[in-house]
């Protein structure tokens, strides 16, 4: 009985995936560093996978933003939209944006997005961040960072 009681909480407890998930990761440096935490080490190489020289491997550091979305009940309502909105330390107010479509018959994706590079260097670290997903003129979830206004 007890057992039954324990898949039944736990199933409850799974319930429909979150409509919009973001997961980040910021490549300060190259090298590869003994006590690092397996899944960083992962995230690190394949980051930098394909980068040869120095000069190439410098140009993959910043930040990397993983945007997860689930949208099942709205397969074929018009495409998907994920845009994502970010302010850095050096350029003041200034709200860079860039967005991915996905065909109107998709019910998930990932859309994956990175402020790497010159465009890192030169505007500085990522302060503040805003994702939001839309389904046609509909807007279905958003996710921000603490800083954002």
């Amino acid at each position: 009985m007890s057992s039954l009681l324990v898949v039944l909480f736990l199933g409850a407890c799974a319930g429909p995936p979150q409509p919009l998930i973001v997961k980040q990761f910021q490549l300060r440096d190259q090298t590869r560093n003994p006590g690092d935490d397996p899944m960083v080490r992962m995230e690190k190489e394949r980051h930098l996978r394909g980068a040869v020289s120095m000069a190439e491997r410098r140009q993959r550091l910043g930040q990397y933003y993983t945007l997860v979305w689930h949208d099942a009940a709205g397969v074929g309502q018009g495409p998907v939209e994920v845009v994502f909105q970010y302010q850095q330390g050096a350029t003041a107010s200034l709200v860079n944006r860039v967005s991915k479509e996905f065909p109107a018959s998709a019910s998930q994706g990932i859309a994956e997005f990175a402020v790497i590079g010159d465009s890192y260097f030169d505007g500085g670290k990522v302060l503040a961040w805003k994702a939001t997903l839309r389904r046609g003129a509909r807007e279905l979830a958003t996710r921000r960072s603490y800083l954002w206004q």
